[in-house]
């Protein structure tokens, strides 16, 4: 269906705030920066501000949506005769081979991390995501195989397959914040994938195999 014209001016006044928002952050401090001083930036109301994002820390995080449902979506989409870590370990080795920015690997990525590490709220709302990028994976694992409510082997196996997923992202928001090359970083993660991958077990790696019929 097509994006009617109130819809598409909603969706660009919410990333020229957003933006806005991103750039004063990185160069102010999102501790420092107010709501007002976004508004007044981006030609707005406060109220308006708040009627995109709820909290201030949303205005940071204003593409988290994508990223707690990624581990869920890349098990969903395996392929046939694959397990769902060897899904995620397919497209994470993917994005970083790609050198992509969707896992940090970009110049400018440093000043983002800077940021967070700076605002103890932004540090809280980087522990919730990630708490709900595993909880909405054990939801697709307990989905995909149909384990009961109180089968713990879901919880499990989300908790290793998101170790894999959160030691990426951790050892590259460090290297980062470095200010190592995303080209150099790429390889040694990629490095660090294969030994991540030689202490999972067996159970871990053959776990939700998806049927070839």
């Amino acid at each position: 269906m097509a994006e009617g014209l109130r819809e598409r001016k909603k969706r660009e006044t919410r990333q020229r705030i957003s933006d806005i928002a991103t750039g004063l952050f990185l160069e102010h401090g999102f501790v420092t920066v107010t709501i007002a001083e976004v508004a007044d930036a981006a030609d707005v109301s406060v109220n308006t501000v708040y009627n995109y994002f709820p909290a201030k820390e949303d205005l940071f995080f204003d593409r988290s949506a994508g990223i707690v449902d990624r581990l869920a979506r890349w098990v969903r989409a395996r392929d046939r005769g694959e397990s769902a870590v060897a899904a995620v370990l397919r497209e994470l080795r993917a994005e970083v081979e790609a050198v992509s920015p969707r896992v940090g690997l970009m110049e400018g990525y440093d000043r983002f991390m800077k940021a967070i590490h700076e605002a103890p709220a932004l540090r809280s709302r980087l522990w919730s995501i990630q708490q709900e990028i595993q909880d909405n994976l054990e939801a697709a694992l307990r989905e995909e195989t149909g384990a009961d409510p109180d089968d713990s082997l879901p919880t499990l196996i989300a908790g290793q397959i998101n170790w894999v997923h959160q030691t990426v992202m951790a050892v590259i928001g460090r290297e980062m914040l470095a200010g190592r090359n995303p080209d150099e970083v790429s390889r040694e993660v990629l490095l660090l994938l294969g030994e991540m991958e030689g202490l999972l077990s067996e159970k871990v790696l053959n776990y939700a195999v998806r049927p070839f019929q």
